[in-house]
């Protein structure tokens, strides 16, 4: 059975996800987790962690934050369909690809493809009321001030992305440089459902949490996806209605960019938020020592250890060099969290993983 050698701490988990957004020192680096199913299941197993107990795989780990949401509880949205998975609040659909080392669900048969207005009109969307927030409030006191509590995830308050699993990629970006007024009325109306239970949750639960978590991927591989005006003009406003609804209950911001996403911090930063999530360290102008160079002290980094390097394809000596080498350039900014960028892949020999976070106890703390 594999061994994650944890080290002696001396701080909460949540005092050390306040600090850290807050740039004061710590006793280590947050510590966080993201992973497909396969190697999720894989990870557990050679852990001796049962795979359907993600607490006690998180502790294990040294994670140190918890996810609080409120369930849905109101009427049905959207149809079944045979063979196909259907996102209740959205209806995103998605059909089981199979892989050489697993599966993952992937969206298709996009509904508002080629859409007229009177689709975008019609489309359905959950009323905010209808989630169980006393319920998520329960959740929150559950875990007693012991970790960090967020809100929110890489989809809350996206546009491109999000809409792009309606639309299909090439409609959302046609509709946002178009200016297509239905399709981005259709997508305001997203935001604002959106926008609604988060700020219903921030009122049940505000006292209890320590951040919020929002998403908007911006970036290929090698340059941005839209342009900044662009950006200014259709996006930015929809991001910053969440982003001062944190800022009302003095909640850091963290949000979720793949790809070469920091021609957009600036404004980011001008908006008011704290910290940048994924940061793939092969697109351009997202290494870490760009990255600190750049943002270092106005950005909370978080991510950065590539899912597409060694921890997919390097010997696990090779993960904790990479791991070190990354820690060794982001702990000095004191707003340095531990993470894969996006979630770890199922091609990931599990001994890498395990040599992940290994690492991140070796050589993660002050």
């Amino acid at each position: 059975m594999e061994i994650i050698h944890a080290n002696k701490e001396t701080m909460t988990a949540k005092e050390r996800v306040r600090r850290t957004f807050a740039f004061e020192k710590t006793d280590r680096v947050t510590i966080g987790y993201e992973a497909n199913g396969a190697i999720h299941n894989a990870l557990c197993h050679a852990l001796g962690v049962p795979t359907n107990d993600w607490e006690a795989l998180m502790r294990t780990l040294g994670v140190d934050y918890r996810s609080i949401g409120a369930r849905y509880t109101g009427p049905k949205l959207f149809d079944d369909i045979d063979g196909r998975n259907v996102d209740p609040l959205d209806g995103f659909v998605m059909k089981w690809i199979e892989h050489s080392t697993g599966g993952y669900w992937d969206f298709c048969d996009f509904p508002l493809a080629d859409a007229e207005d009177e689709a975008f009109e019609t489309y359905k969307m959950p009323n905010p009321d209808d989630f169980d927030y006393d319920g998520a409030l329960a959740s929150a006191k559950r875990y007693n001030n012991e970790f960090g509590l967020y809100i929110g995830h890489a989809g809350m308050a996206d546009v491109i992305n999000s809409n792009g699993r309606l639309m299909g990629m090439e409609d959302t970006l046609c509709h946002l440089i178009t200016e297509n007024e239905a399709a981005l009325d259709f997508m305001q109306r997203r935001a604002k459902w959106q926008l609604g239970m988060f700020e219903r949750l921030l009122a049940k639960c505000g006292e209890h949490l320590d951040f919020v978590w929002l998403g908007e991927d911006l970036g290929t591989q090698h340059s941005p996806m839209i342009s900044l005006d662009l950006y200014r003009k259709v996006l930015k406003p929809l991001h910053k209605g969440f982003v001062d609804a944190a800022a009302a209950y003095n909640l850091p911001v963290l949000v979720h960019t793949c790809g070469s996403s920091s021609w957009v911090y600036e404004d980011f930063i001008g908006m008011g938020v704290r910290g940048v999530d994924t940061l793939q360290p092969e697109a351009a102008n997202m290494s870490p020592e760009y990255l600190v160079k750049q943002f270092g002290g106005r950005l909370n980094f978080r991510g950065a250890i590539s899912t597409t390097g060694a921890l997919a394809y390097g010997t696990p000596q090779d993960v904790d060099t990479v791991c070190r080498e990354t820690l060794e350039i982001m702990m000095p900014t004191h707003g340095y969290h531990f993470a894969p960028t996006h979630m770890i892949q199922d091609n990931s020999p599990v001994e890498n993983v395990v040599a992940m976070y290994n690492a991140v106890q070796k050589y993660g703390f002050y």
